[in-house]
């Protein structure tokens, strides 16, 4: 792609990369996608990781850098996210609460990369409420971003991930009784922001932001615009962020 090309045309290039990358690691979780979709839930072993960075065919990372400006919000106070707002890495996940892979990584990855990076600057993540199994995972989104008003959204994420939980666990007198063993103390307000309006919007743009992007299943990650699809091993995302790390260092570190 030129270097005259717009930033919305380069995005949209980027998007049509990761709908090719999730498109084929699909192939890997097609079985246990499909059982997640309804039954049990269960789930499959994810493919081979959809990380690309061993050339730049193109001018692509151009366009992973310019899909990062757009995605990583960096905003103070944002209570969907962890990590400092300069951090040189920021790794965005889109994810469902009935999603068995994304609490896959909520359990394992998640608590290691908080260790090795949040907690020493090097990296932020940032939560996006992408909810494809219909309306019990929208309700469950709601429920976090209600408790994220109150202090509470990585309290109450942990929980709805601590276990899978499907269907009528989602149901909202669950998901009250969750909030409040989350350290929810208001739920009278936790209830109506729940079902606000604000809530809905904030929803709304999680989920515009990912189907721009062509994010087609969850968990599906960007590292600094760089895509990642499924639950891969830890392995795989720090290799990523060691990688993303080293680039921002070369060009001034943090933003």
């Amino acid at each position: 792609m030129s270097a005259s090309a717009s930033p919305g045309r380069r995005l949209a290039a980027v998007g049509a990369i990761l709908a090719l990358i999730v498109g084929l690691v699909a192939i890997g979780v097609a079985v246990g996608t499909a059982v997640e979709g309804g039954g049990d839930h269960t789930s499959a072993e994810p493919g081979p990781a959809a990380s690309v960075s061993e050339s730049d065919p193109g001018g692509r990372r151009q366009m992973y850098d310019d899909i990062e400006k757009k995605t990583s919000r960096r905003e103070k106070g944002d209570a969907l996210a962890v990590g400092r707002t300069d951090a040189p890495v920021v790794l965005v996940e889109y994810a469902d609460y009935q999603c068995g892979f994304c609490g896959r990584f909520a359990r394992e990855t998640q608590p290691e990369l908080i260790k090795k990076y949040v907690d020493k600057g090097v990296l932020r993540i940032e939560f996006r409420n992408f909810t494809i199994y219909g309306e019990d995972s929208e309700r469950a989104a709601r429920a976090s971003w209600a408790a994220g008003r109150q202090g509470k959204f990585w309290e109450l994420h942990d929980a709805l991930y601590a276990k899978s939980r499907k269907g009528k666990a989602l149901a909202e007198d669950k998901l009250t009784e969750l909030a409040r063993d989350s350290g929810i103390e208001d739920i009278d307000r936790f209830r109506r922001d729940m079902k606000s309006e604000a809530a809905a919007d904030a929803l709304g743009r999680d989920q515009r932001e990912g189907y721009d992007l062509g994010v087609q299943s969850t968990p599906s990650f960007l590292v600094n615009g760089e895509p990642i699809a499924g639950a891969q091993p830890t392995a795989t995302f720090t290799q990523a962020i060691d990688e993303a790390a080293a680039r921002a260092g070369e060009n001034g570190g943090g933003k």
